[in-house]
């Protein structure tokens, strides 16, 4: 693989995200010397801004198109290698409600949830509760609801994220603390735990906020967190195998004060801006953040 098309931007609410991974990847990439590395900015759903003569795709679109099944269709027609999982598991793990049936289907643990309609009075399960879109990313139109005079804006948010239509995710909170395990061509990396000012890790502490800390869950001084860690790498290779994934997948978990885990989600297109996890755990586990990239750009292939 010589000439490498790093594909950024889209039409998605996560535009602007992408924009910043994309660019930190090509430079990185283009640092290494060994690539001809081709920013691609897409502002349309479909591939006509991708040169000719391109040997593989380094996919840096989140959400939408970029993450549903879309672009790895339009690559796989052309026969292109790309980075991260194909369009079937890209589909799946793009809606959230269908990544619930897989894992549940295949036994790995995922947090109580139900569906809203637009005209629901208040939340089909117990509060608290988390209220998002089925089918977004970056915590666009997420919001907690602690009490029953918060269940209205949460539910006008979550449908404003996906255009006023179709049914919200309702899904229990799990107390507790929040984990992310990065892997890469099916290795686990160091676990990262989150930790948000007040413990909510919405859209402004992942992108903008100084104050969101990413402890490595291996620096605990807590004996129980060694085998905690071992347990959160191991189903988040179930869920990863469950989805089909390959390639970069990032798992989110919840984890009760008892020491349950609960998947969240499967992040198939990872975001690498300066507060990004997979390339802090890449890093931790020995590579460069050039490296990183490198390595994910290794494990492109199509369908």
């Amino acid at each position: 693989m010589k000439k490498i098309a790093v594909l950024m931007g889209g039409t998605s609410s996560e535009r602007a995200v992408s924009l910043d991974s994309g660019r930190n990847v090509a430079e990185a990439l283009a640092s290494l010397g060994k690539y001809e590395v081709v920013p691609v900015e897409l502002a349309e759903d479909d591939l006509g801004a991708l040169p000719d003569g391109v040997d593989a795709a380094y996919i840096a679109l989140h959400g939408g198109w970029g993450e549903n099944g879309g672009v790895q269709a339009a690559l796989n027609a052309r026969k292109i290698p790309y980075t991260g999982p194909g369009a079937d598991a890209s589909r799946i793990a793009m809606d959230k409600v269908k990544t619930k049936l897989v894992l549940e289907m295949n036994g790995v643990p995922t947090a109580a949830w139900s569906l809203a309609s637009p005209g629901a009075k208040s939340s089909p399960l117990p509060l608290p509760v988390v209220v998002k879109p089925p089918c977004d990313g970056s915590s666009v139109g997420i919001s907690k609801v602690s009490a029953a005079d918060q269940w209205d804006a949460a539910l006008s948010a979550a449908l404003a994220a996906q255009g006023g239509k179709g049914e919200v995710l309702v899904e229990e909170y799990i107390h507790g603390r929040e984990m992310t395990v990065g892997i890469i061509d099916g290795e686990a990396l160091p676990v990262i735990e989150i930790v948000a000012k007040g413990g909510w890790y919405g859209y402004e502490e992942k992108y903008s906020s100084e104050e969101t800390r990413y402890p490595f869950l291996d620096d605990s001084a807590d004996p129980k967190d060694a085998e905690l860690g071992e347990k959160l790498k191991k189903i988040a290779l179930d869920a990863y195998r469950a989805i089909g994934c390959r390639g970069v997948t990032r798992v989110d978990f919840r984890v009760s004060p008892l020491g349950r885990a609960y998947v969240l989600e499967l992040n198939t297109s990872p975001g690498f801006t300066a507060h990004s996890l997979v390339p802090k755990a890449g890093i931790r586990s020995g590579l460069t953040f050039a490296g990183v990239c490198d390595r994910i750009l290794q494990s492109a292939r199509h369908d």
